[in-house]
């Protein structure tokens, strides 16, 4: 059922916002975001300049933020593996960096014990120079849109924006979910933005606006069903689609594994068609921005819909 306060808000997703941040994290100013790259003439790596950016953009918004550090490595790169997968495992000689999980949380006015989570990997790829602004400049750019435009909203249910790191080793959504699970929260659905709009050359020729929405578990269908109901609802006019996953993986399998199994991931091509994926040319000016728009105001109002039930 259509609901106007939905409407609204998903209205207010802006392109322009998006653009900003997509450009921001994977052009100018920042090339990447890696623990084991810092620009000439900075003290800080880049994958610590983006925890900045986000923690001064959100905090702007009136956002308080919660923080926690974790130790990781940069993947190797072995170029002898097929091509986009040249990611290998960290040696105990390689470096460790500090990395950090950010957090925002908006407590529900009536079921704030019951959480919806929206998580989305920061870090570009540790293992080669790329921009990485489909993996996963666009989902950040996504999950702080979301942010932007909730910011003076009120859920009923409490909402939990998940700022994580899965391109370096280990990930730290994975201590995210776990730490979770501890607290004993009641996540009821998790939601990973994940190389949105990103899929093949000929859907991007073709001027596809795609998005298929991935689960594991029995009990993440029926998020999948309520995507491509808003997508109808709203008229967002996503060519939305449906995969099940033999098995978990992204950031939304950190939760699965961690016994959160209502959860999916929203990405623009399954199998991952992106010619560039984990390439230098995955760069800013190659994502369609309008598809980004389209995947963002979908999960929006799938949030919001499981929000207001």
């Amino acid at each position: 059922m259509h609901n106007h306060v939905i409407s609204e808000l998903i209205a207010q997703v802006s392109e322009d916002e998006l653009r900003h941040s997509i450009f921001y994290l994977s052009k100018d100013p920042l090339p990447c975001r890696k623990a084991n790259y810092t620009r000439p003439g900075q003290s800080k790596s880049t994958l610590d300049e983006t925890d900045d950016f986000l923690e001064a953009t959100l905090r702007g918004w009136g956002y308080t933020l919660e923080s926690d550090s974790h130790q990781a490595q940069a993947f190797r790169c072995d170029e002898s593996r097929p091509r986009h997968h040249w990611y290998a495992t960290p040696q105990p000689e390689d470096p460790w960096y500090t990395v950090r999980n950010l957090h925002v949380r908006k407590t529900g006015a009536r079921r704030p014990d019951e959480i919806i989570c929206v998580v989305a990997h920061k870090d570009s790829p540790s293992w080669i120079d790329s921009p990485g602004a489909h993996d996963n400049g666009v989902g950040t750019a996504g999950a702080l849109e979301i942010a932007r435009v909730l910011a003076g909203y009120q859920p009923q249910r409490s909402l939990w924006l998940l700022f994580c790191n899965e391109e370096h080793a280990p990930w730290t959504s994975v201590v995210a979910a776990r730490a979770a699970k501890a607290r004993g929260d009641n996540c009821i659905a998790v939601i990973n933005l994940d190389a949105i709009a990103g899929k093949s050359q000929a859907d991007r020729d073709a001027g596809r606006k795609t998005n298929v929405t991935l689960y594991i578990a029995p009990e993440g269908e029926p998020l999948t069903r309520l995507m491509a109901a808003v997508n109808e609802t709203y008229r967002i006019g996503l060519e939305q689609s449906t995969y099940l996953r033999q098995r978990p993986g992204d950031d939304d399998g950190s939760f699965v594994n961690a016994g959160y199994p209502a959860a999916i991931a929203n990405f623009g091509s399954y199998p991952y068609a992106d010619p560039n994926y984990h390439e230098a040319g995955d760069t800013a000016e190659s994502v369609d921005v309008p598809n980004v728009r389209m995947t963002v105001q979908a999960t929006l109002a799938a949030v919001l819909t499981l929000d207001m039930r």
